[in-house]
């Protein structure tokens, strides 16, 4: 009998416990899943801000590149290349360079307003204010209704900058001018191409850069090293 009993009683306590026991197994299991997807999420989160910056570096190179490639042009070429970039704003346009006096080398026209654009393809050199001031003078007997732009492919001097405070003048540095081409939905197909040909090959000749500075060399270095300075 009272291994009858040692037998009922032990059923007994396999009935009331085994509940506990399933929902302990079942908080474990709970806490290995939330573990698991913490990792997952959080290594989602980690590839996310990942890609994301790997996308931010990739996007700088891409304007550092539409940079060089603009400040390879001959300034012709980048005035052109301005008179077409304001057209593609919407702007009716016309690159008139040494045509023009005072150094105006485009005019751009929307909404019955003209505007008078300067061009500067620098490559290292920042406008002056001496370049402010001759723009300004070149120009301010005609801005009762118009509007004037000084682009470059570089920056402003602070002294520069301070003159242009007070006029109407819309300072266009490398960096805004990068905004301005993708405002204009415009490809890097569509920005031209330099066409300095190697004199002693046929090569192109493309922007380096060396500790002494920037120049033109050969695209086909090392077999030709033909150099060709820069010009502002």
């Amino acid at each position: 009998m009272i291994d009858l009993n040692l037998g009922k009683i032990f059923i007994d306590v396999i009935f009331v416990v085994w509940p506990l026991y399933v929902f302990i197994f079942a908080i474990l299991i709970i806490r290995l899943l939330m573990v698991y997807l913490g990792k997952e999420i959080t290594k989602g989160f980690s590839g996310l801000a990942k890609k994301n910056s790997l996308q931010k570096y990739q996007n700088w190179n891409i304007e550092q590149d539409t940079l060089i490639k603009l400040k390879s042009l001959q300034p012709k070429e980048f005035e052109e290349f301005i008179s077409f970039l304001f057209s593609k704003l919407g702007y009716e346009t016309e690159a008139v360079g040494q045509s023009h006096d005072g150094g105006i080398d485009v005019i751009a026209k929307k909404d019955g307003k003209i505007s008078y654009i300067q061009c500067k393809k620098y490559i290292s050199s920042q406008v002056s204010v001496g370049a402010m001031r001759d723009f300004y003078g070149a120009i301010a007997n005609r801005l009762a209704d118009s509007k004037a732009f000084f682009v470059t492919t570089n920056t402003f001097t602070l002294e520069a900058e301070k003159f242009a405070e007070d006029k109407p003048i819309e300072l266009v540095d490398g960096f805004n001018l990068l905004k301005y081409i993708k405002m204009a939905n415009i490809l890097k197909e569509e920005i031209p191409q330099n066409n300095n040909t190697c004199p002693e090959c046929g090569g192109v000749l493309i922007l380096r850069e060396s500790k002494f500075g920037h120049f033109y060399g050969c695209s086909n270095y090392p077999k030709c090293k033909y150099i060709k300075d820069c010009r502002k």
